[in-house]
């Protein structure tokens, strides 16, 4: 038994969950996440922009981006749709490729690493719209740490942009 509990335990170590309101409709949240050109526009932590954005919105379509940091230096994030049930869940991989700065020291050599990532829109009430983000099996824990400053900064981002009229139009 205290073998599977550590077991369990280094697998929640390796997963984030964060939960947010969004002071906006379900749809409008959702076509947020579902369409280049309002994903583009809040994606990525605090400095960064989002100048590539290339989406295959369907169950098994592919997604790739580039984050543009501060410094100039652009990171790649790709992975695949796995679910999309419109407008309550988006499922997708998510990895690095090879020589980016998402990989650590020593997950480098794992080319490719995925984890999944599951988007829950659900109504809230006054016509606003709770968010769920999880992702799972990340390497390390201070991996997953990063992700979690990460999605925070976006989902900041995210929620101004929800409100404003180009997410509305």
């Amino acid at each position: 038994m205290a073998k599977n509990s550590a077991e369990n335990d280094a697998t929640k170590d390796r997963e984030l969950v964060i939960t947010r309101i969004f002071d906006a409709p379900r749809a409008i949240v959702f076509k947020a996440w579902s369409q280049p050109e309002h994903l583009m526009r809040w994606w990525g932590p605090h400095g960064f922009t989002c100048p590539v954005c290339e989406m295959d919105f369907r169950v098994g379509g592919t997604w790739r981006f580039c984050m543009r940091a501060p410094d100039g230096f652009e990171e790649w994030q790709e992975g695949e749709y796995r679910e999309i049930v419109e407008p309550e869940r988006i499922v997708f991989s998510y990895s690095f490729p090879k020589g980016s700065r998402g990989f650590t020291p020593e997950s480098a050599e794992k080319a490719g690493h995925q984890t999944t990532v599951t988007v829950n829109f659900a109504d809230h009430e006054g016509n606003k719209t709770k968010l769920t983000v999880r992702q799972t099996n990340f390497d390390t824990v201070a991996v997953r740490d990063d992700h979690v400053r990460g999605w925070n900064e976006a989902l900041d981002h995210l929620a101004n942009y929800v409100v404003s009229d180009s997410a509305r139009s």
